[in-house]
């Protein structure tokens, strides 16, 4: 099995060791309880002031307290936000925002949006919404959770991004009309996170609901992207997704490219799949020997391995976070510091960090309120019980509340420099830098079970479901594995069932006909597993030796001869 490949990690498999508070944890239960409560201040500023003053929109405007749509008018924060309310324990919001969610958004509109930005934000906050929406007190469906209104929504968002990978390569443009599909003056060229970020959504999607097109279509995807890696192995940063050619040759871990390293080690997890691990550990190995410099990851030329860009980018600082999933701590905790180093150096991370002037680079000094030091800083702490982790917990808590709060939420900071902001309030500031920053002062939160709770679900209801694990987007939504199983089992003794259904409707021929059956009034008869007037040729049953009796078992009741 994948599992004994894959290193122990406290967060993802649900197990917390005792002795981190205990023995490592600098700061007392009660002084966590006062973060948690000034974390959660800071969440319903900002939040309160989003409905007060942007919904419907997607995104609130801090600094003239009125809202704008960004990435395609789909009261995106509060979708994003969805989750986080539940995580906070506020469980009657939750109720009344899914609730509204089902009865305002409209995925049926003349919009452009992202492909990358849709998937991550909507697709994913529906999904974990949908998943957590039992624990939130929500009256759930019968079979849940393989099916409900907020798993309809996801379906009906990702449909509308489907068009997107009709390409010849099965790389998708990065932007579709979700009434028309993809304009045909559409650019085809894409970022590679834009190819290779959708394995977790998907896969979710096409277990959950039984349609197998959202994880093909991924799977192509990732295949296709694996496929144009150069001869030392490594990737740009765009791509021509029509011909496969690299436009951007810039080869890093960082913007444009930094989650397609991380599904594929969170799809690994989530899917128990060596391929996808196998990919990383390539990846890794290359990145390691051309890219890594003194525990900076620089940006070098993909075909020469010769530095491009000695930069460090905000969004880089995910790695360390990643390195622990697969048991690197060392190398972790060593760029850790480096990233932290900078947040200290101006109360934030600058957009881009020149390593050699030790500065930040003209026109990319912003920081707009991004998680990823914050989240490599949650999965370092529950790895190790190092009270630095938590340390960046707190001085993000102070530099946020301190620098970027107005009396319309929080607003992104222009120049980390002056602290001069800007005006906008992304929905990641809710969906992910609050999120983490609360579970990192919260070791008792749900989404760090480790086992000793759970709910049953199914149509069986004998799914065992909540109970740790959790893999979280890379929106910080978080995804319960066990959902994947219970449903794609299901799923797949469904199959299995109509198979037989099938076979039991066939004409009954004689054994020493082989000829082909040609239409008439016996074949004419339709099959009772099929709607009315729908025909077609029954697939090859997965033990065509056994007799009737012993296939119908499979569904748990046997028929005998005389029965």
């Amino acid at each position: 099995m994948l599992r004994a490949r894959v290193p122990h990690h406290p967060l993802l498999n649900g197990k917390l060791p005792l002795h981190h508070c205990a023995l490592h944890c600098s700061c007392s239960v009660s002084q966590s309880a006062d973060k948690r409560d000034r974390i959660k201040s800071m969440f319903y500023h900002a939040y309160n002031s989003y409905l007060e003053n942007a919904y419907p929109y997607d995104e609130l405007r801090p600094l003239t307290c009125d809202g704008q749509d960004t990435w395609g008018s789909f009261s995106l924060t509060l979708i994003d936000a969805l989750d986080t309310l539940l995580i906070l324990g506020n469980h009657t919001e939750f109720q009344r925002v899914a609730t509204l969610l089902q009865d305002t958004v409209d995925f049926d509109i003349d919009v452009n949006a992202s492909v990358f930005e849709t998937n991550i934000r909507v697709v994913g906050g529906l999904l974990s919404a949908h998943l957590l929406s039992k624990r939130a007190g929500m009256e759930v469906e019968e079979g849940w959770p393989c099916s409900g209104p907020l798993l309809r929504m996801a379906e009906d968002a990702a449909r509308k991004l489907l068009p997107a990978f009709q390409t010849p390569t099965g790389m998708p443009y990065g932007t579709v009309n979700l009434l028309r599909g993809v304009n045909p003056s559409e650019t085809p060229v894409t970022c590679t996170a834009g190819v290779g970020t959708f394995i977790l959504e998907f896969s979710t999607l096409s277990r959950l609901t039984g349609d197998p097109v959202f994880e093909n279509v991924a799977r192509k995807a990732l295949r296709a992207l694996w496929r144009t890696r150069s001869d030392i192995g490594l990737v740009g940063n765009h791509i021509d997704v029509i011909t496969s050619k690299w436009v951007a040759q810039d080869a890093g871990i960082g913007a444009g490219v930094d989650s397609y390293f991380e599904y594929l080690v969170k799809g690994a997890i989530m899917l128990q799949d060596e391929e996808l691990l196998a990919m990383f550990h390539e990846f890794d190995k290359s990145i390691k020997n051309y890219t890594k410099f003194d525990d900076w990851y620089l940006w070098v030329q993909m075909h020469k391995g010769t530095v491009s860009m000695p930069v460090f980018q905000s969004l880089e600082a995910f790695w360390p976070g990643l390195q622990s999933l697969i048991g690197d701590i060392s190398s972790a905790t060593k760029t850790f510091h480096n990233y932290y180093s900078v947040w200290r150096q101006f109360g934030g991370l600058p957009e881009f960090y020149s390593i050699p002037q030790g500065y930040t680079v003209d026109k990319r000094e912003g920081y707009p309120l991004r998680p990823e030091l914050i989240e490599s800083a949650m999965y370092l702490y529950k790895a190790t019980g190092d009270p630095t982790f938590m340390q960046l917990g707190r001085d993000a808590v102070e530099s946020i509340d301190k620098i970027s709060r107005v009396n319309c939420g929080f607003a992104t900071v222009k120049d980390v420099r002056d602290h001069k902001l800007d005006n906008r309030m992304e929905s990641f500031f809710l969906a992910e830098t609050i999120k983490y920053l609360y579970l990192l002062f919260d070791p008792e939160n749900f989404l760090h079970n480790s086992g000793t709770e759970f709910e049953l679900g199914g149509l069986q209801g004998d799914c065992i479901l909540s109970a740790g694990g959790y893999v979280f987007n890379t929106e910080a939504h978080p995804l319960d594995p066990a959902a994947l199983h219970c449903c794609s089992r299901y799923q797949s003794e469904r199959r299995e069932l109509q198979d037989i259904l099938i076979s039991l409707s066939e004409p009954l021929r004689p054994a020493t006909d082989q000829s082909e059956e040609t239409p008439g009034a016996g074949g004419s008869r339709e099959s009772i597993a099929l709607k009315p007037g729908e025909r077609r040729k029954a697939r090859v049953l997965s033990c065509p030796t056994q007799p009737f009796s012993a296939k119908l078992a499979v569904m748990g009741q046997v028929f005998s001869d005389n029965s």
